[in-house]
């Protein structure tokens, strides 16, 4: 039997070229309600911040238990992923960083002192038609008029000890914050429609979503897509 090679191509779900489900990281339980909230700092994905968004991939788990399954995010990025080789977790780490460079990956980092403990890939909707998760995965979501500027939330990890605390919640806080400041007109999300599990659910919660302001838009592919409208008063 021939081994699929995996690849990154749902945020923390895995699959081979021929689109096969091989594997799947443990993502958290992005549910605000458990668990005591923690204060956190949050910093934008920046070159100097490199390391400690590639530490933190190497040292999350996955639940598989196998280091060969680290995404490292790069099949959500502003880049078209012709040609790019993704079949090993020292592959995708490279590209990582060669994107984080380049301003193709971005995203925040949640901080407890020094120590990453969360992270949320968030980008230019249009700039990540070309990715390779959005290829394989997001094909049913309708593209935007050009002139409407979108942020898209596209994946959370959250390390396992500081699960159901919060920290996605906080994280899209600062996208949202952000994306307002920076002149988008929406953010848009794209929680499953119903709760799969935990490794399936890395987009978010709907319920997350409609505490912090969004509305349900129109559902595809089983996908509720979610926008907060930044134009509004009392955003």
């Amino acid at each position: 039997m021939k081994r699929i090679a995996p690849v990154c191509a749902a945020g923390n779900t895995y699959f081979g070229w021929n689109g096969e489900r091989i594997a799947a990281w443990g993502e958290p339980g992005l549910s605000v309600k458990a668990g005591k909230a923690v204060n956190i700092e949050i910093r934008k994905l920046t070159e100097d911040r490199a390391g400690d968004y590639l530490h933190f991939f190497d040292v999350t788990p996955h639940s598989t238990g196998k280091d060969e399954h680290r995404c490292y995010c790069v099949c959500w990025a502003g880049e078209d992923c012709g040609g790019r080789d993704f079949t090993t977790a020292e592959k995708r780490r490279a590209v990582a960083a060669e994107y984080i460079k380049s301003g193709a990956l971005q995203g925040y980092l949640a901080y407890i002192g020094h120590k990453v403990v969360g992270w949320c890939n968030a980008n230019a909707k249009s700039d990540c038609y070309d990715c390779l998760s959005w290829k394989m995965f997001m094909q049913d979501i309708k593209k935007d008029e050009p002139g409407i500027r979108v942020k898209s939330v596209f994946c959370y990890a959250v390390a396992p000890e500081m699960r159901r605390k919060g920290i996605a919640a906080q994280l899209l806080s600062r996208v949202c914050d952000d994306a307002a400041e920076d002149g988008f007109d929406f953010v848009e999300a794209y929680p499953n429609r119903l709760f799969v599990s935990e490794e399936d659910d890395f987009m978010g919660a709907v319920g997350m979503y409609e505490k912090a302001g969004f509305e349900p838009f129109y559902e595809a592919g089983g996908k509720i897509i979610m926008r907060k409208n930044l134009k509004q008063r009392g955003r």
